[in-house]
């Protein structure tokens, strides 16, 4: 499955959305309502790193196969929205699974 840098970029998107969506949606919750704000800072780094990784691999697939600014500016875009990295991979992504 890890074969194409395309599906490397689908499997760090979806990684990435996660982590952000757990980052959201349990751990500042449990940081600022439960005052236990340990989790955030494991949560987060990991997320930290898998939105770096995502954004660079948007750049080497934009490269290798030649996409428009626009294309990159989107599936970019997608990683600063939560569930955005999910319909980027819909959207943006899928259709370049056959190349």
């Amino acid at each position: 499955m890890l074969k194409t840098n395309i599906n490397k970029l689908r499997v760090l998107g979806l990684l990435e959305g996660i982590s952000y969506l757990l980052l959201l949606g349990v751990c500042m919750p449990l940081k600022y309502l439960m005052d236990i704000p340990e989790p955030t800072s494991y949560v987060g780094m990991a997320h930290g790193i898998l939105f770096i990784a995502y954004c660079l691999w948007v750049i080497i697939v934009a490269v290798e196969v030649k996409w428009g600014f626009g294309k990159i500016f989107w599936a970019l875009l997608a990683s600063l929205l939560p569930f955005g990295t999910f319909l980027a991979d819909v959207w943006l992504f899928k259709p370049e699974k056959s190349q």
